[in-house]
């Protein structure tokens, strides 16, 4: 499995090799080769180039979209292969990523028919009399996408997809950790009979990645990754529309009418699925007095029965962070939680790249466990004793994700839809619920707009009217 660029429907052979290894000091699983300035130049240009190509009528676009989804699920097992290699998943999170990819591309083939418009009566004025005016949506432009690691074909499909649907061409910069991933579905777009031009893949350096920020024939940004990361992004290319998917640190409210068996189990696997390397992991529980030695107890046992082990296997919740700095970074801020006052309930173990999946209590608001994204199998539990208290702690929050809440109380859940700045209030689930067609985004440090492909075509097209005399 070799990653390369592909430009304007042809692999080119780039400026480097670089080789790519399995997580947790895992054997080698690919070689990327990367490209340079000269190839980033050339995507950028076949994207512009591509232009008239991705006009073509929405049936033609469609079919091309489905084509991309019959192909990844023709090669399901390949691709699971890749991201379980590339960047640790396990085994069945990594299928799960796949069909959702699939339906991804799916779900695009029939939004690409519906992009519609609307006739707009300009009678309001005298002026207006005779005249009809007619609003259609049309591609702003090229679009510069940048992947990140934990998904790296759904999220990369939430960014082609939508493009492709509206005849956007794409300009991608995939995860340094998962080039082969992403050739993958290059092949599977090429082999699906997309034209030349509208998909351009440059595995490449943060610093050779410059002109996808900076080139004004780019039109478009779209960015998943850190909040740190995305908002200089955006002051760079404030003239560019920006759609940014960020960071989170997720609460959970569990009410003293709440279901704890099913908010334990939401949690738990919410909390450590993937050692906790999802933007929208719980990160923070926020339980009602009432209920709170009874949750803890259920939460410290069932965090001792994760699976944690080989992402290979078929079971594993948790296997190795990304890059033995994370995983140091995740031990530093455990230690300095505790130094401050807090109390581990469980875990705190590691194991070469592996932390065990764990629990703190009384974590002080000074600490970077507290006020950060730790994107690690980590999560702490608070007490509350009343709603707004709970509410509050959220909004304090720098970021806004999505939030959830078990209760049986609707007049609690309008309360909380009404009040927190958050982009999804979640009912009796994890944070990490996302079904693709749904608007997905967040609030403050988050982010910046909305995924979600019939969204993000609203975010990669602009409305643009024609007048027409009688």
């Amino acid at each position: 499995m070799q990653s390369r660029p592909f430009i304007a429907g042809q692999w080119h052979d780039g400026i480097a090799a670089a080789p790519v290894h399995s997580p947790g000091g895992g054997p080698l699983v690919t070689e990327v080769r990367e490209a340079g300035p000269a190839e980033v130049e050339a995507a950028i240009a076949a994207a512009v180039a591509a232009l008239p190509a991705g006009r073509a009528p929405a049936h033609e676009r469609a079919r091309w979209l489905g084509a991309i989804a019959a192909g990844i699920g023709a090669r399901e097992a390949e691709l699971t292969g890749a991201i379980v290699a590339e960047v640790g998943k396990p085994v069945d999170l990594a299928r799960g990523e796949v069909a959702r990819a699939r339906t991804t591309f799916a779900l695009a083939a029939e939004e690409a028919t519906r992009i519609g418009g609307e006739v707009v009566p300009l009678d309001s004025a005298a002026i207006g009399a005779g005249k009809l005016g007619v609003l259609r949506r049309f591609p702003r432009g090229p679009v510069a996408a940048i992947t990140p690691f934990n998904f790296p074909l759904n999220l990369a499909a939430h960014k082609l997809a939508p493009a492709l649907a509206c005849g956007a061409p794409v300009v991608w910069k995939p995860a340094p950790e998962a080039p082969g991933t992403a050739a993958l579905l290059c092949e599977i777009a090429l082999a699906a009979g997309l034209p030349a031009g509208l998909l351009n893949l440059v595995p490449c350096s943060v610093a050779t990645a410059a002109p996808l920020i900076d080139d004004a024939r780019l039109r478009v940004l779209s960015f998943t990754g850190s909040a740190a990361v995305g908002w200089a992004l955006r002051a760079r290319c404030a003239r560019k529309q920006a759609l940014l998917e960020l960071g989170g640190d997720a609460f959970v409210v569990v009410e003293a009418d709440a279901d704890l068996e099913l908010a334990t189990r939401k949690i738990t696997t919410g909390a450590f699925a993937y050692a906790g390397q999802i933007c929208i992991s719980v990160q923070h529980v926020l339980c009602h007095r009432a209920i709170a030695d009874e949750l803890r107890q259920r939460l410290i046992a069932a965090a001792a029965s994760v699976p944690v082990g080989d992402p290979r296997s078929p079971g594993t919740l948790v296997g190795p962070l990304i890059r033995s700095r994370d995983a140091s970074r995740v031990a530093d801020w455990i230690a300095e939680a505790t130094s401050g006052g807090a109390r581990v309930l469980t875990g705190n173990a590691r194991s070469g790249d592996v932390i065990s999946p764990t629990w703190l209590e009384g974590v002080p608001a000074s600490a970077r466990l507290a006020r950060e994204e730790v994107f690690g199998p980590v999560a702490t539990l608070d007490v509350y004793d009343d709603l707004g208290a709970a509410l509050a702690r959220i909004n304090a929050s720098a970021y806004g994700l999505q939030a959830s809440f078990f209760t049986r109380d609707v007049r609690t859940l309008m309360r909380a839809h009404e009040s927190l700045e958050v982009g999804a209030v979640i009912h009796d689930d994890w944070p990490l619920f996302r079904v693709d067609s749904m608007p997905y985004g967040g609030s403050k440090a988050s982010g910046w707009g909305r995924e979600g492909v019939r969204y993000a075509i609203a975010e990669f097209t602009e409305e643009r009217l024609l007048v027409l005399s009688g």
